[in-house]
């Protein structure tokens, strides 16, 4: 793909997105590390649901661990994996409060060493919570780029070092927040919306 196509993506998904957001909901780090933890394998929409009863009784670290594997299943259970989910949380408040003075630190080793939190939920704290220019790759951007031939690669890490070395620095704040949407809403895995799509010109898919 040539950099001007590249940048014409970009620029026609940040014209109808000018400000992308998640769309999970949250008001702190602390609820976004336990919002994106929780939606592993889950939508957006189930995780937000169980967190408008979560977070209003525990929504910090000592909090969590207040309310114990059963006070917390009791919240989570109909998300996907709730079990092993809660194992994870629990854990990582711990850890938050034993290493980080119960804050959530800001280096990609310290989150990538709390448990449930791989390489994607780290870029997505990083970038969401603290302004840093990383781009989480999930099976939304991981299609999309692909797809579009933005980045063509095997695995999800491929696929981030593609993205991350070819998108323009002025897009890569919120590269990839307008892949997972586009993914989501307009691209999606069995019927993408070509006829919607306003990237459909620049797209590898359409052969254009």
């Amino acid at each position: 793909m040539t950099p001007g196509r590249r940048r014409s993506i970009f620029e026609r998904l940040r014209a109808a997105n000018p400000h992308p957001r998640s769309e999970l909901e949250y008001s702190s780090a602390f609820e976004l590390l336990v919002a994106v933890v929780l939606s592993a394998q889950a939508t957006d929409r189930s995780v937000n649901a169980a967190t408008r009863t979560l977070f209003p009784v525990a929504n910090t670290p000592a909090a969590l661990l207040a309310l114990g594997e059963h006070g917390l299943v009791a919240h989570i259970r109909t998300i996907g994996l709730f079990r092993s989910k809660a194992k994870h949380l629990l854990e990582t408040s711990r850890l938050l409060i034993e290493r980080h003075g119960g804050e959530v630190p800001r280096e990609r080793a310290a989150l990538e060493a709390l448990p449930g939190v791989g390489r994607k939920t780290a870029n997505v704290i990083l970038n969401v919570a603290f302004g840093e220019p990383t781009i989480a790759v999930d099976t939304h951007v991981f299609r999309v780029a692909n797809r579009t031939g933005l980045a063509v690669a095997g695995t999800p890490r491929e696929v981030e070092d593609i993205l991350v070395a070819t998108t323009p620095a002025e897009f890569r704040q919120h590269a990839h927040h307008w892949l997972i949407l586009h993914g989501r809403h307009v691209c999606k895995a069995r019927r993408p919306d070509c006829a919607h799509c306003v990237i459909a010109r620049y797209c590898d898919l359409r052969g254009i």
